[in-house]
Protein backbone atom coordinates (compact mmCIF):
# COMPACT_ATOMS: atom_id res chain seq x y z
CA UNK A 1 0.00 0.00 0.00
CA UNK A 2 2.71 2.47 1.04
CA UNK A 3 4.34 1.96 -2.47
CA UNK A 4 0.91 2.66 -4.39
CA UNK A 5 0.18 6.13 -2.53
CA UNK A 6 3.86 7.02 -3.08
CA UNK A 7 3.51 6.40 -6.52
CA UNK A 8 0.26 8.58 -6.50
CA UNK A 9 2.46 11.65 -4.51
CA UNK A 10 5.11 11.12 -7.53
CA UNK A 11 2.66 11.56 -10.13
CA UNK A 12 1.36 14.16 -8.53
CA UNK A 13 4.93 15.97 -7.75
CA UNK A 14 5.97 15.27 -11.59
CA UNK A 15 2.61 16.45 -13.00
CA UNK A 16 2.87 19.91 -12.02
CA UNK A 17 5.61 22.46 -11.77
CA UNK A 18 5.97 21.21 -7.97
CA UNK A 19 9.05 19.28 -9.08
CA UNK A 20 10.53 22.67 -9.49
CA UNK A 21 10.94 22.56 -5.83
CA UNK A 22 13.35 19.50 -5.82
CA UNK A 23 16.79 20.69 -5.52
CA UNK A 24 19.06 20.66 -8.19
CA UNK A 25 22.69 20.34 -6.33
CA UNK A 26 22.05 16.43 -6.67
CA UNK A 27 21.92 13.41 -9.11
CA UNK A 28 20.58 10.23 -9.29
CA UNK A 29 22.64 6.92 -10.42
CA UNK A 30 20.43 4.03 -11.18
CA UNK A 31 20.97 0.32 -11.32
CA UNK A 32 19.34 -2.55 -13.15
CA UNK A 33 20.56 -6.10 -13.68
CA UNK A 34 18.38 -7.70 -16.16
CA UNK A 35 15.48 -6.29 -18.34
CA UNK A 36 13.47 -9.52 -19.56
CA UNK A 37 10.42 -11.72 -18.55
CA UNK A 38 9.53 -11.31 -14.73
CA UNK A 39 9.09 -14.16 -12.99
CA UNK A 40 7.83 -15.49 -9.51
CA UNK A 41 10.21 -14.55 -7.08
CA UNK A 42 12.95 -13.03 -9.34
CA UNK A 43 13.91 -9.45 -7.71
CA UNK A 44 16.48 -8.76 -10.25
CA UNK A 45 14.63 -8.84 -13.55
CA UNK A 46 12.49 -5.68 -14.73
CA UNK A 47 9.84 -6.34 -17.80
CA UNK A 48 11.07 -4.39 -21.00
CA UNK A 49 7.73 -2.09 -20.66
CA UNK A 50 8.56 -1.26 -17.15
CA UNK A 51 12.30 -0.44 -18.45
CA UNK A 52 10.65 1.56 -21.33
CA UNK A 53 8.66 3.53 -18.87
CA UNK A 54 11.43 4.51 -16.64
CA UNK A 55 13.54 5.58 -19.31
CA UNK A 56 10.97 7.81 -20.91
CA UNK A 57 10.62 9.05 -17.08
CA UNK A 58 14.54 9.57 -16.52
CA UNK A 59 14.81 11.82 -20.03
CA UNK A 60 11.17 14.00 -19.13
CA UNK A 61 12.42 14.60 -15.48
CA UNK A 62 16.45 14.35 -15.14
CA UNK A 63 19.16 15.55 -16.93
CA UNK A 64 20.16 11.88 -18.00
CA UNK A 65 23.87 12.00 -18.40
CA UNK A 66 26.77 9.16 -19.36
CA UNK A 67 28.35 8.02 -15.92
CA UNK A 68 31.70 9.30 -16.81
CA UNK A 69 30.67 12.36 -17.35
CA UNK A 70 28.58 12.68 -13.95
CA UNK A 71 31.69 11.42 -12.41
CA UNK A 72 33.50 14.58 -14.45
CA UNK A 73 31.17 16.49 -12.80
CA UNK A 74 32.07 15.64 -8.85
CA UNK A 75 35.58 15.47 -9.80
CA UNK A 76 35.71 19.05 -11.30
CA UNK A 77 32.79 20.51 -8.72
CA UNK A 78 30.59 21.42 -12.00
CA UNK A 79 26.79 21.12 -10.97
CA UNK A 80 25.07 18.40 -10.79
CA UNK A 81 21.93 19.58 -11.74
CA UNK A 82 19.64 16.95 -11.03
CA UNK A 83 21.37 14.30 -13.37
CA UNK A 84 21.17 10.96 -13.64
CA UNK A 85 22.91 7.64 -14.94
CA UNK A 86 21.59 4.52 -15.98
CA UNK A 87 23.83 1.43 -15.25
CA UNK A 88 23.63 -2.40 -15.56
CA UNK A 89 25.35 -5.24 -13.66
CA UNK A 90 27.17 -8.14 -14.47
CA UNK A 91 26.90 -8.64 -18.36
CA UNK A 92 23.39 -10.67 -18.82
CA UNK A 93 22.96 -11.03 -22.77
CA UNK A 94 19.50 -9.34 -22.31
CA UNK A 95 21.45 -5.98 -22.08
CA UNK A 96 21.92 -6.01 -25.40
CA UNK A 97 18.94 -7.91 -26.81
CA UNK A 98 16.28 -5.99 -25.16
CA UNK A 99 17.46 -2.84 -22.85
CA UNK A 100 20.25 -1.19 -25.52
CA UNK A 101 17.35 -0.93 -28.22
CA UNK A 102 15.11 0.81 -26.06
CA UNK A 103 17.94 3.07 -25.18
CA UNK A 104 19.13 4.03 -28.69
CA UNK A 105 15.07 4.72 -29.50
CA UNK A 106 15.13 7.10 -26.86
CA UNK A 107 18.83 8.44 -27.27
CA UNK A 108 19.89 7.63 -24.14
CA UNK A 109 23.59 6.88 -22.64
CA UNK A 110 23.82 4.19 -20.41
CA UNK A 111 27.22 2.19 -18.63
CA UNK A 112 27.14 -1.27 -19.06
CA UNK A 113 29.64 -3.24 -15.35
CA UNK A 114 30.37 -6.06 -16.79
CA UNK A 115 32.17 -9.51 -14.89
CA UNK A 116 35.24 -10.33 -17.75
CA UNK A 117 35.70 -13.43 -16.66
CA UNK A 118 31.37 -14.80 -17.18
CA UNK A 119 31.21 -13.00 -20.73
CA UNK A 120 30.75 -15.79 -23.46
CA UNK A 121 30.79 -18.60 -21.05
CA UNK A 122 28.40 -20.39 -19.38
CA UNK A 123 28.79 -19.84 -15.82
CA UNK A 124 25.66 -20.11 -13.69
CA UNK A 125 25.68 -17.27 -10.71
CA UNK A 126 24.61 -19.08 -7.47
CA UNK A 127 21.69 -16.53 -7.22
CA UNK A 128 20.54 -18.03 -10.54
CA UNK A 129 21.09 -21.43 -9.68
CA UNK A 130 18.99 -21.26 -6.11
CA UNK A 131 16.31 -20.31 -8.41
CA UNK A 132 17.15 -23.44 -10.82
CA UNK A 133 17.56 -21.02 -13.60
CA UNK A 134 19.99 -19.80 -16.41
CA UNK A 135 20.18 -16.06 -17.94
CA UNK A 136 22.85 -15.69 -20.92
CA UNK A 137 25.87 -14.10 -21.09
CA UNK A 138 26.58 -11.36 -23.60
CA UNK A 139 29.09 -12.53 -25.85
CA UNK A 140 32.49 -9.96 -26.17
CA UNK A 141 31.20 -9.15 -29.64
CA UNK A 142 28.10 -7.66 -27.77
CA UNK A 143 29.97 -5.79 -25.67
CA UNK A 144 32.00 -4.36 -28.22
CA UNK A 145 29.01 -3.94 -30.22
CA UNK A 146 28.18 -1.70 -27.21
CA UNK A 147 31.08 0.40 -26.81
CA UNK A 148 30.77 1.06 -30.73
CA UNK A 149 27.48 1.98 -30.45
CA UNK A 150 28.56 4.80 -28.10
CA UNK A 151 27.88 3.38 -24.68
CA UNK A 152 29.91 3.00 -21.50
CA UNK A 153 31.78 -0.29 -20.64
CA UNK A 154 33.06 -0.33 -16.91
CA UNK A 155 34.46 -3.33 -14.10
CA UNK A 156 32.73 -5.54 -12.18
CA UNK A 157 35.82 -8.14 -11.04
CA UNK A 158 36.62 -11.13 -13.05
CA UNK A 159 34.37 -13.27 -10.68
CA UNK A 160 32.13 -11.34 -9.02
CA UNK A 161 33.82 -12.05 -5.77
CA UNK A 162 32.61 -10.03 -2.68
CA UNK A 163 35.25 -7.37 -1.96
CA UNK A 164 34.21 -7.41 1.96
CA UNK A 165 35.70 -10.59 2.72
CA UNK A 166 38.73 -11.23 0.33
CA UNK A 167 42.03 -10.48 1.29
CA UNK A 168 44.49 -8.09 -0.77
CA UNK A 169 46.07 -10.42 -3.17
CA UNK A 170 42.52 -11.63 -4.30
CA UNK A 171 41.18 -8.16 -4.62
CA UNK A 172 44.38 -6.90 -6.70
CA UNK A 173 43.74 -9.35 -9.14
CA UNK A 174 39.56 -9.46 -8.93
CA UNK A 175 39.86 -5.63 -9.78
CA UNK A 176 43.32 -4.70 -11.66
CA UNK A 177 43.03 -7.89 -13.59
CA UNK A 178 38.97 -7.56 -14.13
CA UNK A 179 40.16 -3.92 -15.74
CA UNK A 180 43.16 -5.69 -18.02
CA UNK A 181 40.89 -8.26 -19.57
CA UNK A 182 38.50 -5.99 -20.76
CA UNK A 183 40.70 -3.30 -22.14
CA UNK A 184 42.55 -6.04 -23.59
CA UNK A 185 39.39 -7.65 -25.04
CA UNK A 186 37.86 -4.05 -25.93
CA UNK A 187 40.93 -1.79 -27.32
CA UNK A 188 39.67 0.92 -25.11
CA UNK A 189 40.30 2.50 -21.52
CA UNK A 190 38.17 1.55 -18.94
CA UNK A 191 38.02 3.73 -15.99
CA UNK A 192 34.82 3.16 -14.08
CA UNK A 193 34.18 0.55 -11.76
CA UNK A 194 31.11 -1.29 -9.43
CA UNK A 195 31.86 -3.80 -7.16
CA UNK A 196 29.58 -6.83 -6.62
CA UNK A 197 26.92 -7.41 -4.80
CA UNK A 198 26.84 -3.38 -3.46
CA UNK A 199 26.10 -3.55 -0.12
CA UNK A 200 28.07 -1.38 2.76
CA UNK A 201 29.49 -4.25 3.66
CA UNK A 202 30.50 -6.24 0.25
CA UNK A 203 33.87 -3.89 0.11
CA UNK A 204 36.93 -3.16 2.43
CA UNK A 205 38.16 -0.01 2.86
CA UNK A 206 41.75 -1.32 1.87
CA UNK A 207 40.35 -2.85 -1.10
CA UNK A 208 38.38 -0.08 -2.28
CA UNK A 209 41.54 1.76 -2.39
CA UNK A 210 42.81 -0.74 -4.55
CA UNK A 211 40.17 0.41 -7.22
CA UNK A 212 41.61 3.71 -7.16
CA UNK A 213 45.17 2.30 -7.87
CA UNK A 214 44.47 0.28 -10.48
CA UNK A 215 43.21 2.93 -12.27
CA UNK A 216 39.81 3.13 -12.19
CA UNK A 217 37.97 6.93 -11.11
CA UNK A 218 35.21 5.63 -9.29
CA UNK A 219 33.31 2.51 -7.33
CA UNK A 220 29.94 2.06 -7.00
CA UNK A 221 28.50 0.33 -4.79
CA UNK A 222 24.12 -0.39 -5.36
CA UNK A 223 22.83 0.68 -1.75
CA UNK A 224 20.05 3.16 -1.86
CA UNK A 225 21.53 6.83 -1.90
CA UNK A 226 21.47 10.46 -3.64
CA UNK A 227 24.34 12.01 -4.72
CA UNK A 228 25.72 15.06 -4.12
CA UNK A 229 28.61 17.83 -4.92
CA UNK A 230 30.44 16.58 -1.76
CA UNK A 231 29.80 12.88 -2.83
CA UNK A 232 32.95 10.58 -3.19
CA UNK A 233 33.46 9.56 -6.58
CA UNK A 234 35.11 6.79 -4.68
CA UNK A 235 32.09 5.76 -2.53
CA UNK A 236 29.57 6.33 -5.46
CA UNK A 237 25.86 5.34 -4.38
CA UNK A 238 23.37 3.51 -6.89
CA UNK A 239 19.55 3.31 -6.68
CA UNK A 240 18.55 -0.68 -7.21
CA UNK A 241 15.40 -0.58 -9.97
CA UNK A 242 13.47 -3.63 -8.97
CA UNK A 243 10.07 -4.42 -9.20
CA UNK A 244 9.73 -3.00 -5.77
CA UNK A 245 9.04 0.03 -7.53
CA UNK A 246 5.10 -0.65 -8.80
CA UNK A 247 5.74 2.77 -10.96
CA UNK A 248 8.52 5.38 -12.34
CA UNK A 249 6.61 7.68 -10.25
CA UNK A 250 7.13 5.95 -6.60
CA UNK A 251 10.93 5.93 -7.64
CA UNK A 252 10.34 9.78 -8.73
CA UNK A 253 8.74 10.17 -5.66
CA UNK A 254 11.83 8.39 -3.44
CA UNK A 255 14.24 10.66 -5.20
CA UNK A 256 11.91 13.85 -4.33
CA UNK A 257 12.09 12.75 -0.85
CA UNK A 258 15.92 12.05 -0.24
CA UNK A 259 17.27 15.00 -1.88
CA UNK A 260 14.84 17.41 -0.05
CA UNK A 261 15.70 16.14 3.00
CA UNK A 262 19.35 16.53 2.61
CA UNK A 263 18.95 19.86 1.41
CA UNK A 264 17.31 21.15 4.24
Amino acid sequence: MKQVIKGVLGEVLYRWPLHSLVPTNAAVVVAFHRIGRVEAGDTLTVDPEMFERFCRFFKRHFDVVPLGELVQRLETGAALNRALAITFDDGYRDNFENAAPILEQLALPATFFVVSGWIGTEVVPWWDAERGVRHPWMTWDDVRALLRRGFEIGGHTRTHVDLGIVGEDVAREEIAGGRADLEDKLGSRVDLFAYPYGGLRNIAECNRALVKAAGFRCCCSCDFGVTFATTNPFDLPRVPISSWYRTPHQFGFEMAREMTAAAA
